[in-house]
């Protein structure tokens, strides 16, 4: 059976600029089918289901972890799929966490992280949610069976109000979608600690879903990613110039807000503590 807790970046990344950190995903495949994903190489990955002995495996690896070692939750499938509400295999996993003092590092869509900030409010952690827009017809669209965009507002305030670390996800950031968008989201969330950005990535299937659903951008994604982009491990990025001029604009709105901001895997320098808001967590 293969480990739970695994090193961050298994691709080796050579713009990758995140801290050296683990990762934990308590579920296998996602059921928010974001037409964007890029873990889709995972085997039947737009359904959620549990990892087999979790808590049990956990508890056995979290015994040789080094000390003080940074956990990311979770890096493929989201940690809180609907049926975290019943299972509870999440919150058991970071009653886990806790007794063993992990600094840890949560990444989600979901408002469900908000039931277990007792936990989290009492130990070395951060919550970084996703928001890619604040308007709930296209969130439908690129992120059809995700809680819509003010449910995961109101999970970051509150959130904040427990006095936990939160982290706003602006990503990904897609040319003719979303991009007009950016400071809508900003000026909403702009209580958060810190803000990742990225542009998107594309890999042939994620092309595949945004063409069906956006059609008539199709063409203009296929040049800009296949034939003037760049292909970076395993997906085509846009071509730097693009995406300097997309992320310009959350640079412009997080200075003159005041917020504390990063790239994702850019390869574009920024002035933040880390790229990820692990900086956040003590």
């Amino acid at each position: 059976m293969n480990r739970l807790i695994t090193p961050f970046d298994p691709w080796k990344s050579r713009i990758c600029t995140c801290p050296v950190k683990y990762s934990l995903n308590p579920y296998t495949g996602c059921d928010h089918r974001c037409l964007y994903c890029y873990s889709t190489y995972i085997p039947n990955f737009f359904s959620a289901r549990p990892k087999k002995l979790l808590l049990t495996r956990l508890e056995r690896e979290l015994k040789n972890l080094p000390e003080n070692a940074l956990i990311s939750m979770s890096n493929s499938s989201d940690p809180y799929p609907p049926m975290e509400r019943e299972l509870e295999l999440t919150r058991g996993a970071l009653k886990l966490m806790a007794e063993k003092g992990v600094r840890l590092l949560v990444i989600t869509k979901s408002d469900i992280v908000v039931r277990d900030a007792d936990i989290l409010a009492n130990m070395r952690s951060a919550v970084s949610i996703t928001v890619t827009t604040i308007h709930d017809e296209i969130a439908g669209r690129i992120e059809p069976d995700a809680p819509k965009p003010g449910e995961r507002i109101r999970a970051l305030k509150e959130l904040k109000k427990r006095g936990i670390p939160v982290i706003l996800r602006l990503d990904p950031v897609m040319p003719g979608i979303n991009e007009d968008h950016v400071e809508d989201v900003l000026e909403r969330a702009d209580f958060v600690d810190h803000v990742v950005a990225s542009t998107l990535k594309l890999r042939r299937d994620s092309f595949a879903r945004i063409s069906r659903e956006f059609p008539e951008i199709a063409e203009r994604y296929r040049y800009l990613y296949f034939a003037e982009g760049e292909k970076i491990g395993g997906s085509w990025y846009l071509r730097r110039e693009r995406r300097e001029e997309l992320l310009s604009r959350v640079a412009e709105k997080c200075e003159e807000l005041g917020m504390s901001y990063a790239f994702c895997r850019e390869g574009i320098p920024f002035r933040a503590r880390s790229c990820d808001g692990s900086h956040l967590i003590a």
